[in-house]
């Protein structure tokens, strides 16, 4: 999917930011829809199908953080949270609630746009007429192609993009133990933070999600000084 196909909606307050990051989104060859606030957001979802958020934490009216937790109960659009806060409560609430990224203000235009790259690399589909990666394990079937997670009844169960692509590392690497570093690189790659603890809270997260449906009562557990481990078998189906 080149750049011209995909759509980045931009919510901030700041009409100069709002700005200045769809200029240099345009230039990249991104289509760019912006917002003030959330109405003007939801406004434009109505009529344009959108592939990334850009989300200011700060807003009049209804913040970002509700925003996001609404947005949570809808739908997987990948969402980059921005805020002038350099707190890490407000870090750690915003990727609790389905956040995928968090970008603090002041922040380098090269580092938003690498971040929206990432993220829009890992929630792009696979060529159609590539072949079917799917797999079981448990009760659930994860399709590597439609980044989708079923339970054996076929009804999805609903995981953010980040938690996928951390579910899938898991998968990829069934009853091998796996390191936070190790983890960070496979799903962050060269944006990884080595202090980043961002695995650990979508860890958290991704085991409530499975545990809801999983017949183990430790279906990701920790490992103490190591990282964590996918104890269940992996198979291929088609």
């Amino acid at each position: 999917m080149s750049t011209s196909d995909q759509t980045i909606l931009v919510v901030d307050d700041d009409g100069e930011i709002r700005r200045l990051i769809g200029d240099m989104l345009r230039r990249e060859g991104y289509d760019v829809e912006l917002a003030e606030d959330a109405a003007q957001m939801d406004a434009v979802r109505a009529r344009t199908p959108v592939d990334l958020l850009v989300l200011d934490l700060m807003l009049p009216g209804e913040d970002g953080l509700s925003i996001c937790r609404r947005l949570r109960g809808e739908d997987d659009l990948p969402i980059l949270m921005l805020t002038a806060k350099g707190d890490e409560t407000d870090r750690v609430v915003g990727l609790e609630i389905g956040a995928d990224d968090y970008l603090v203000k002041p922040f380098a235009p090269r580092e938003l746009l690498a971040r929206i790259r990432a993220l829009l690399r890992r929630a792009g589909t696979q060529r159609k007429d590539a072949p079917s990666r799917r797999f079981a394990f448990d009760r659930f079937v994860i399709d590597l192609d439609s980044r989708t997670v079923t339970d054996e009844t076929g009804v999805p169960v609903a995981l953010t993009s980040g938690e996928f692509d951390l579910l899938a590392c898991f998968v990829a690497r069934p009853r091998r133990v796996l390191s936070r570093d190790q983890i960070l690189d496979w799903t962050h790659g060269r944006l990884a933070n080595p202090f980043d603890r961002t695995v650990d809270l979508q860890v958290s997260r991704l085991r409530r999600k499975l545990q809801s449906v999983s017949s183990e009562a430790t279906l990701i557990t920790t490992v103490r000084n190591n990282g964590y481990l996918l104890t269940v078998p992996v198979r291929q189906v088609p």
